[in-house]
C-alpha cells in the first residue's frame, strides 16, 4: 500500500467508525446534553479529564463551554481537570499519578456537577478514581469511552452515561470523541438558545 492508499484508508477508516457510532449513539448523546444542559440551568458545572488525546478532548469541551460552540451566549461553568500542571504534578509526586482528577473532584466537584470522564480504553486508572470521587459527591458521569468499555463501563451508576464508541483503534476512537463533544456543545446550545 503507497502512501496516498494510505491517507485513504485512513479516511474510510474514520468514516467506517463515524457511521457505526451513528447507528448506536445519537440517543445516548441526546440523553447526556439533557442531563448536562440541566445541570448548567441548575447553576452547576461540568468537571472533565482524560489522559493524552482525552486530556484535549477535555479541554476542547471546557473552551467550548467557556468561550463559544458557534452561537453567541454567556460563557457557561466547565473546567478541565488537565490543565494546572503545578496540581497535577504535586499530585502525582506526593501521592499518586491515580490521584490526579480525583483529588481535584474531591475539592470542586459539588452535588448536582457532571464529570465528562474521557478513556479510549476505559481503563485509565485515574480516570477511574474520578468517577468514584464523582459518585463520593454525587455528581452524574458521562463516560466517553471505547473498546469493550474497560473498567470505566463496570464503576457507572445507573443514572450515568456511557458513550461507547464502537471501534478497537485508538486514533479512531479518539476521532469520534471529537464529533461526540461536538454533537454535545451544539445539543447544549441548542437546548439553552434554541434556533
Amino acid at each position: 500500500m503507497n502512501l496516498l492508499e494510505r491517507v485513504q484508508q485512513n479516511f474510510e477508516d474514520s468514516l467506517a467508525t463515524k457511521l457505526a457510532a451513528m447507528d448506536e449513539l445519537p440517543g445516548l448523546i441526546t440523553e447526556a446534553s439533557q442531563m448536562m444542559t440541566n445541570a448548567l440551568i441548575n447553576g452547576h458545572k461540568i468537571l472533565s479529564c482524560g489522559n493524552g488525546g482525552s486530556a484535549g478532548d477535555a479541554q476542547h469541551f471546557s473552551s467550548e463551554m467557556l468561550n463559544r460552540y458557534e452561537m453567541e451566549r454567556p460563557s457557561l461553568p466547565a473546567i478541565a481537570l488537565t490543565t494546572d500542571t503545578s496540581t497535577l504534578t504535586s499530585i502525582a509526586n506526593d501521592y499518586s499519578y491515580d490521584m490526579v482528577f480525583s483529588k481535584q473532584i474531591h475539592a470542586l466537584g459539588m452535588q448536582g456537577d457532571i464529570l465528562l470522564a474521557i478513556s479510549t480504553s476505559g481503563n485509565s486508572d485515574n480516570v477511574v478514581r474520578a468517577i468514584e470521587a464523582a459518585h463520593e459527591r454525587e455528581m452524574k458521569v458521562v463516560a466517553l469511552t471505547g473498546k469493550t468499555g474497560g473498567t470505566m463501563a463496570e464503576s457507572l451508576k445507573a443514572d450515568d452515561l456511557e458513550l461507547r464508541v464502537p471501534a478497537e483503534s485508538t486514533a479512531r476512537i479518539q476521532e469520534t470523541h471529537l464529533l461526540i463533544i461536538h454533537c454535545l456543545c451544539d445539543l447544549i446550545d441548542h437546548q439553552l438558545l434554541g434556533q
